[in-house]
């Protein structure tokens, strides 16, 4: 059996009307409760990805395709992955203090200042003097923001290179799919290039992954791809240091590196890189990496075979395409931060910042179909997704369902296991199909100290 909002997610990925496997559904009571179906949103992107890694090893392999498990208690836990890490005990670093919703003259804004770049462009906007978050008092900012319209310090902060959004009403459910950003988009490009994959006991073993992501949705994508076997570098930039519980939180099974690719000798070594790999995952804003290196219509054209998988917030159609973004923002823009308001009024958010795991799981997942699909034509693909439609697919399309029998505890989806950062206490994955991996080999590398080469 598989439910109407998992067989949406698969066939957003190009998955046969028909699914190739069997899913088992393990409930465990009302977790990620929500005004919105948050709970199917998640149990449907990790179902997806975990019947298309099942889809992929069959290929490879030949015979039948295992039986795929989706357990509510394992799905729960890892969308809120990053809230349960401990490193030597001790919790994550929360929302900066300038990070959240604050009233403006006319309404509500979001704002975004986890990054010292983006918290720098935010008070910048606002005439505000520099200085950390806990140098600038949120009623400082609070001040100056409730005598702004909202939309005017939207566009204020985001003339500055930072990050702020207004708050939209909640929109009518339903509507008119006319417009809305699509879930997925996947098509396959070029001429026959790709190699064609061995019989291997993980999904994706030898399969080499550029992981050019930053910020959660495109990390755990990469980190989903390392679970499955694939050989996965990340590249950063040397002069934008990731926040470190963020990098343990979506690093294991995956290898960090630096590359300026600014100098011609970083845009060398990604291009040596890039001659080998099998695919490549982005998600910076659209634009950024274009100046440094091969455009995707580029990668497309020069490797025939290459599987190419973009992410970026908002709609790749509408007027904010080429803008920043993140889960929370996203939230803002679409209404769904209106829609779970409190009794106050004050605008809320989802029990977990579901937009970006669920994209994250479906990219995944949209990669792996592709490497299925090339096994049997040698032809690369093109997949794009955005934070604002899998936004939008929650709002408009998801079917709500009820809660199931059990309890939750997420102490049974949690393990530990010493790092370079300390000893940790982290989620355990949650992709399952029968004889399949429980866990990565390796947990997270530290940030950019492996060498730019693959395995």
């Amino acid at each position: 059996m598989i439910d109407e909002t998992t067989l949406s997610a698969w066939t957003a990925i190009a998955g046969a009307a028909e699914p190739p496997a069997e899913i088992v559904r393990h409930t465990a009571g009302n977790v990620l409760p929500a005004v919105l179906p948050v709970r199917a949103l998640a149990t449907a992107t990790v179902g997806a990805c975990s019947l298309a890694a099942a889809e992929l090893l069959a290929v490879r392999n030949g015979g039948a395709v295992p039986r795929v498990h989706v357990d509510e208690g394992a799905v729960a836990t890892a969308f809120v992955s990053e809230r349960h890490l401990r490193v030597d005990g001790r919790k994550p670093t929360p929302f900066a203090p300038l990070s959240g919703f604050w009233r403006a003259a006319d309404g509500w804004v979001r704002t975004h200042a986890n990054y010292p770049h983006h918290r720098e462009r935010l008070l910048g906007a606002l005439g505000i003097a520099g200085g950390s978050d806990f140098d600038t008092p949120p009623d400082r900012l609070a001040a100056v923001l409730s005598g702004l319209t909202a939309t005017e310090i939207q566009e204020r902060v985001y003339a500055a290179g930072g990050l702020a959004v207004a708050v939209a009403p909640a929109p009518e459910r339903g509507a008119p799919a006319i417009g809305r950003p699509p879930l997925a988009e996947v098509a396959p490009h070029g001429g026959v290039g790709g190699r064609r994959l061995e019989a291997a006991t993980l999904p994706a073993t030898g399969v080499r992954v550029l992981d050019l992501t930053r910020v959660i949705a495109g990390p755990v994508a990469t980190r989903t791809l390392a679970l499955l076997g694939a050989d996965v570098l990340r590249i950063d930039p040397p002069g934008m240091p990731e926040d470190p519980d963020s990098h343990i939180d979506t690093g294991p099974g995956k290898r960090s590196t630096l590359l300026d690719l600014d100098s011609a000798q970083g845009r060398s070594v990604l291009e040596g890189l890039l001659e080998t790999a099998d695919v490549v995952v982005t998600g910076y804003r659209p634009g950024s990496l274009d100046r440094r290196g091969p455009t995707a219509a580029d990668l497309v054209e020069r490797y025939p075979g290459l599987v190419v998988a973009r992410l970026r917030a908002w709609d790749r159609r509408g007027p904010w395409s080429g803008r920043r973004g993140f889960d929370s923002l996203v939230q803002a823009a679409t209404g769904i931060a209106a829609i779970e308001s409190g009794d106050d009024g004050r605008p809320g958010a989802l029990p977990a910042q579901a937009l970006d795991h669920g994209t994250g799981y479906l990219m995944a997942a949209g990669v792996l179909r592709a490497l299925t699909d090339r096994q049997s034509d040698g032809r690369g693909r093109r997949s794009d997704f955005s934070l604002a439609g899998t936004a939008s697919w929650l709002l408009h399309d998801i079917v709500a369902q009820e809660p199931g029998a059990g309890t939750y505890d997420a102490e049974e989806w949690l393990t530990e296991a010493p790092s370079p950062y300390g000893h940790l206490r982290h989620a355990r994955p949650p992709v399952r199909y029968e004889g399949g991996p429980e866990g990565w080999d390796r947990t997270a590398s530290r940030w950019g100290t492996d060498p730019a080469a693959w395995s």
